[in-house]
């Protein structure tokens, strides 16, 4: 299995990871390690998928997984149960796995410098225009000063072709994020997902590291839902060890 760890400066108190699609036993086009049960795959796969992970990182408990929607509610990270409906996980309970699923979208996580909370955000186009990150932000105690936030696998800008009104959905937001989006031979635009969020958590205060993945491209590596359709999902995670 192989495992990205974030090249972050987080307390030792805090723990991440972020998979790849490769360790796994699903198969087709969501082979190996697809970690998503809400993409047709074999239950019994994903439940082998989920227990493999656990065991690789030495998960202090089950990742509290989310109903993902691509919206910007903030829950406290509920490890078991029913997943909850949100794109963001925050938790300040050591142990308790924040987590989210990704397959070109971009996964955020967040720490806090003194290594009592995190959070991992699902930063999809749609939720990235309509506040996500500024709403994970607004749910943690720590000031944006003290945290540290680490760009996880996403589709890259080459990779990413998006209509008019998407770039408008940005620019209304703030008219500072015309400069992520530049245009092709098509009369559309190649948007930078990472960029634009990378641009509004360094405004915010955040220490930000991390980018340079590209889902679309690392077809060997990641799942990429614009460029394969019905694919898996990899997983981004953070905790605080117990």
């Amino acid at each position: 299995m192989e495992l990205i760890r974030p090249d972050w400066e987080a307390p030792p108190a805090i723990a991440a990871a972020a998979t790849t699609r490769t360790g796994g036993v699903s198969t087709g086009s969501r082979a190996a390690l697809n970690l998503g049960d809400r993409v047709g795959d074999d239950p019994a796969a994903v439940a082998e998928n989920r227990r493999r992970l656990t065991e690789a990182l030495a998960l202090p408990d089950e990742p509290a997984w989310l109903a993902q929607v691509h919206g910007t509610r903030v829950v406290e990270a509920a490890p078991g149960g029913t997943p909850a409906e949100a794109d963001a996980a925050v938790t300040r309970q050591p142990g308790a796995v924040c987590a989210v699923l990704t397959a070109d979208c971009l996964p955020v996580l967040l720490a806090s410098r003194g290594g009592d909370e995190v959070a991992a955000v699902h930063a999809g186009w749609r939720g990235l225009a309509d506040g996500v990150v500024a709403g994970a932000l607004e749910a943690m105690r720590t000031p944006p000063e003290q945290l540290l936030a680490w760009l996880g696998p996403a589709i890259a800008q080459p990779a990413f072709e998006v209509g008019d009104e998407v770039r408008e959905r940005f620019i209304r937001r703030d008219v500072v994020n015309a400069a992520f989006f530049a245009p092709n031979e098509r009369q559309r635009w190649q948007a930078d997902l990472t960029g634009l969020a990378r641009r509004e958590l360094e405004a915010a205060g955040v220490t930000v590291s991390g980018g340079g993945f590209c889902t679309y491209d690392e077809s060997e590596r990641f799942f990429s839902y614009r460029r394969d359709g019905d694919c898996g999902r990899q997983a981004t995670l953070v905790w605080i060890r117990g």
